[in-house]
């Protein structure tokens, strides 16, 4: 079940990334040149895909992989140049097209880009799950609410990223609150990485999983920070 919150904050999001923000997010997803503010994001990006890739395992023949979030599907992309069989899921149905059109072909595994919610049911249960950036526009309750949720469908590891408290965050956010706009995307939530780890170790949802890997990237205007949940 969804909170009020989380579906408040995904049809903001799915308003943003269909309406506004599809080309720039089309630009910075390909090798078309951007400005530096966007060479620094597509940077830590592509960085932080090759860590969390780094964390699956090298042959994923016949695994069952979860893009949540994928936009354009790089990362599922690759996934299934390694065997995998990925569903990309992404709130944005122009995304999903524009993914669907760059990656026909794409093997020796396969590849379905869906257009929906990460936590519906119906995509069935997967062997690992990624989620990259994909949560860090929502608070730390909802997260948590989230992992759990997807933990119920996932047999071996949870990839996530999440937006790490920090002075630079933190300013970025408060100018945000200050001064909105309707074509500004929905402000990111920075959450303390000591605080995630306590709730994520005491939520009842998440028993029988033990927190892994973590890495923060950092180039620029890219700041996030990686964790890996590991089923005992």
């Amino acid at each position: 079940m969804t909170t009020q919150t989380y579906a408040a904050r995904r049809h903001q999001l799915e308003t943003y990334f269909d309406r506004t923000a599809v080309d720039a997010w089309a630009r910075l997803t390909s090798d078309a040149p951007v400005g530096r503010i966007r060479r620094t994001v597509r940077a830590g990006r592509d960085e932080m895909r090759a860590t969390l890739l780094s964390w699956l395992p090298h042959d994923l023949s016949g695994m069952r992989i979860l893009d949540a979030g994928c936009g354009t599907g790089a990362l599922a992309a690759e996934a299934a140049r390694r065997g995998a069989r990925v569903v990309g899921v992404d709130i944005s149905p122009k995304l999903i097209e524009l993914g669907r059109e760059r990656l026909a072909g794409v093997g020796p595994g396969s590849i379905d880009l869906v257009v929906g919610d990460l936590l519906d049911p119906a995509l069935g249960v997967f062997d690992h799950v990624v989620a990259m950036d994909s949560l860090i526009h929502y608070p730390s309750t909802d997260v948590e609410d989230v992992l759990a949720s997807l933990a119920q469908r996932t047999r071996r590891s949870i990839l996530f990223t999440f937006a790490p408290s920090t002075p630079l965050l933190a300013s970025m956010h408060a100018v945000g609150q200050l001064f909105p706009r309707s074509d500004r995307s929905p402000a990111i939530e920075p959450i303390a990485a000591a605080r995630l780890a306590r709730r994520i170790d005491d939520h009842p949802g998440l028993g029988g999983w033990l927190r892994g890997r973590n890495r923060r990237v950092a180039r620029g205007f890219y700041i996030s920070q990686a964790q890996e949940l590991v089923r005992t």
